[in-house]
């Protein structure tokens, strides 16, 4: 939770001179035994940061005292997001409202069945009335304890959101008081909320004049890379005949909701601009076809972007997503390349197991601690890249092996121990990277050899399993005759041999096809 020294040196710095604020652990000190007395570990060093080197001020006490007033909020909400735990995953926040909305709406129909009921013969009507305000008090009780384990869920979400949006800020604030302090100014005038001008951004002459000839014409393509823009005009959104727009490698910071006009937009770049938030009306694009976010500043993707349902291309590249939209993959049904490189996403929603179009699935540079189970349901997947995704990642679901047209498979700098036996399912699998991880199933010395000598491991590994378990079968399966089990068994393993017999031939001690044969008829 600490502020990241990439993104926030200055914040990482002072932040760094700030006491920690927690519970303190037993120290040497509180355990010496002077019968038995044990040298006191020696205190850790100092973290050392290169940002004096290149920010001589912070080494001035008044400056760095500044800084940490300034930052006082920060540190008080750091410590207790310490206290509260990790930011809890989007999907299971998603989930927590919609039980929210669930209990209203039971709450709703419970008051009005007490509202609606009848009043009894024998009750007078004031006690009849105060009986039920009693039920319905007792009811929203009730309903409240409910509602206070997914309340505290989504008030824990807001939090961290809140913070980093916080971080950002701080470090703004502090840039500021670092250049006072160059400048010779007053840095207690900076604290306390100096407002320094504002300077407007002006609308680029050459947009102005694109504009105004679209305007007064059928354009279809425009493009305005490279220009150095820092803002779009509203305007922009009456160019409806628009259908391609070209926004890549400016300043932009903001695109403006009119976007959503553009109802003939297929195509639409905004790669390596500085958006940390793209606008909701972008899910009014229903003929978008190509969208490119890639470099930007981007933490989350609307929810309205499932609404894009005609996307075949979507590339959220270089940003610092942590979560994806819950029903993403319920609604974009026709995506067929997706790329999501270079991100902070931990995990992925179920919903992705739906995006049955998906072609190429690029999740390199992640913090992916887990797969869910669904993406087993991509069935046309030819490209999955799951590589450098380090400690997070140890295993894969074994429902990796339904992905029946999968080519190419990339698992290289995770910390995956041991592969599923349905990997050995992927006839069509022709490249697999497996480097740096700590494999022990299979070994090294047959990675080394290539994806179908991985392949006809697996094979031969899960026949033996199923070998070893075949006695235990027999003893639980006893209501049926010894002959039923011996020819269901036989037959199952003559069939699985003879998919498998040409491929495992080469990789069972080298020989040719009768060694194989020789091999897997002593099993059997």
């Amino acid at each position: 939770m600490d502020p990241n020294p990439t993104n926030f040196p200055i914040l990482s710095y002072v932040m760094s001179k700030l006491p920690s604020i927690g519970r303190k652990s037993p120290t040497a000190a509180d355990e010496f035994d002077i019968e038995q007395p044990q040298s006191l570990p020696k205190p850790p060093p100092e973290p050392h940061f290169d940002i004096t080197e290149r920010m001589p001020h912070l080494t001035d006490p008044k400056v760095v005292n500044a800084m940490r007033a300034a930052v006082a909020d920060v540190s008080q909400t750091r410590s207790v997001l310490k206290t509260l735990g990790e930011r809890p995953y989007h999907e299971l926040v998603d989930t927590a409202r919609v039980k929210l909305a669930e209990i209203e709406a039971e709450l709703s129909k419970r008051l009005e069945e007490i509202v609606l009921s009848p009043r009894p013969p024998e009750m007078e009507r004031e006690d009849w009335r105060s009986d039920l305000a009693v039920k319905e008090e007792e009811c929203r009780k009730a309903v409240e304890k409910e509602k206070e384990a997914y309340k505290a869920l989504i008030a824990l979400d807001e939090l961290h959101e809140a913070y980093e949006k916080m971080l950002k800020d701080a470090e703004q604030r502090l840039e500021k008081i670092y250049e006072t302090a160059v400048a010779g100014g007053n840095l207690e005038e900076q604290v306390s909320g100096e407002k320094s001008s504002e300077v407007k951004d002006e609308a680029n002459e050459e947009v102005i004049g694109i504009l105004q000839e679209a305007l007064g014409k059928s354009v279809e393509r425009v493009d305005l890379s490279g220009r150095q823009l820092r803002i779009l005009p509203e305007a922009f959104g009456k160019i409806r005949s628009l259908i391609v727009l070209n926004l890549s490698n400016n300043h932009l910071k903001v695109i403006p909701d009119s976007i959503a006009s553009l109802e003939n937009l297929e195509e639409l770049h905004l790669s390596s601009n500085l958006l940390e938030s793209l606008p909701d009306s972008i899910g009014l694009l229903f003929s978008l076809k190509f969208l490119d976010v890639s470099s930007n500043k981007l933490v989350s993707l609307p929810d309205s972007i499932c609404h894009c349902r005609s996307l075949v291309e979507l590339d959220a590249g270089f940003n610092k997503l942590s979560y994806l939209p819950t029903n993403i993959g319920y609604e974009l049904v026709n995506l067929k390349r997706l790329s999501l490189s270079f991100n902070k996403l931990r995990s992925l929603p179920t919903s992705v197991g739906e995006m049955k179009s998906l072609r190429l699935l690029d999740l390199h540079f992640n913090e992916l601690h887990v797969l869910p189970r669904s993406i087993g349901n991509l069935t046309n997947l030819e490209t999955l890249n799951l590589s450098n995704n380090f400690s997070d990642l140890t295993s894969l679901p074994d429902t990796i092996g339904d992905l029946i047209n999968l080519k190419e498979l990339d698992l290289s700098n995770n910390q995956i121990h041991e592969l599923p036996d349905t990997i050995s399912r992927l006839d069509n699998l022709s490249v697999l990277k497996l480097d740096e991880n700590p494999l022990v199933i299979p070994p090294k010395e047959v990675v080394v050899q290539g994806v179908e000598a991985v392949k006809a491991y697996m094979i031969k590994r899960r026949l033996d399993i199923l070998l070893a378990e075949e006695p235990q079968i027999m003893l639980q399966e006893m209501g049926q005759t010894p002959t039923g089990i011996l020819t269901r068994s036989t037959s199952w393993l003559n069939g699985a041999v003879s998919n498998v017999l040409g491929t495992v031939a080469g990789y069972l001690g080298g020989g040719g096809k009768s060694d194989a044969d020789h091999y897997l008829n002593q099993q059997l």
